[in-house]
């Protein structure tokens, strides 16, 4: 079977246009003036994050250890979930870009998240990424262009990945599975870019929390058709072919390598969902 034979929707009237006139999801397009002083990203961080070795993660990934450890680190998941929760409450509607940080400027895959992010923006759409450089920057770099609002949500390694400077917003993780229920909370689509194991773990597991139904059938779009089709190949004849996925399953894939299609294909699909929520802000907790 051919690429040709993987399921895409046929292309509609391209809703960009229309984005700010909808009352779907109300989307606030967040102006900056272009003349005004930089001003640094509000980083939330941990204040219970040690900077060094992930030593105690490792001690905790060993098997059981003494219940008053046990007990400690279970609060400190719950701290880090909850500071990333208030961090991010009024962030959305937003759509999340995931890519590779090893890719920089100097590639074509660098200038595809650079519109991404510019079309997302314009459309009225907070654009979320894991918050460092690469693909990931390029997408963030896109709306602060567009004059949009960029948000991410960092990771804490042993290298130090450091935030990337075109970001309203970075919240700082320790876990990376508290970091992955971020990207996915506050989105009504995906868009991935290429990328290594970091994006293949959030691609699929994105993909298998629409496929058992946790989350709505939110677009989850692969740009760059020389880099993901082998991947799609793999999906269609090595697990569909075995039977391990339903054929179904890949009609949560949308493969292209326009960026313009690529953000159409969320609009259109978000527009027929349910809208998300707009929480109010409440003065008694300072916000």
């Amino acid at each position: 079977m051919s690429l040709e034979e993987i399921p895409e929707i046929a292309p509609q009237e391209s809703p960009l246009n229309a984005a700010h006139a909808s009352l779907h999801h109300e989307p606030q397009h967040l102006h900056h003036d272009q003349d005004a002083p930089h001003h640094e990203p509000q980083h939330v961080l941990h204040p219970h994050l040690p900077s060094g070795s992930p030593e105690l993660e490792r001690r905790y990934l060993r098997g059981p250890q003494r219940r008053g450890f046990e007990l400690v680190h279970a609060w400190k998941i719950y701290r880090e979930y909850f500071m990333g929760l208030r961090a991010l409450h009024f962030v959305g509607p937003c759509v999340t870009v995931f890519g590779s940080a090893r890719l920089g400027e100097d590639t074509p895959e660098y200038g595809l998240g650079r519109k991404v992010g510019s079309l997302i923006a314009n459309a009225g759409y907070t654009v979320m990424t894991g918050g460092g450089p690469g693909l990931m920057e390029a997408a963030n770099r896109g709306a602060k262009e567009s004059n949009g609002r960029s948000v991410g949500c960092n990771i804490m390694l042993p290298m130090e990945q450091e935030p990337n400077p075109y970001l309203d917003t970075v919240v700082t993780f320790k876990r990376f599975f508290i970091r992955k229920v971020m990207l996915v909370k506050y989105s009504c689509g995906f868009i991935a870019l290429p990328g290594g194991f970091g994006t293949f773990d959030e691609l699929f597991e994105t993909a298998t929390l629409i496929q058992t139904k946790i989350i709505d059938d939110f677009p989850i779009v692969l740009l760059g058709r020389q880099f993901w089709t082998p991947i799609i190949d793999l999906l269609r004849d090595g697990l569909a072919g075995l039977g391990t996925i339903d054929r179904s399953d890949l009609n949560y894939l949308y493969l292209t390598d326009d960026p313009e299609d690529a953000v159409d294909r969320v609009l259109t699909a978000s527009a027929n969902m349910k809208p998300l929520r707009r929480p109010s802000r409440l003065r008694v907790l300072g916000e």
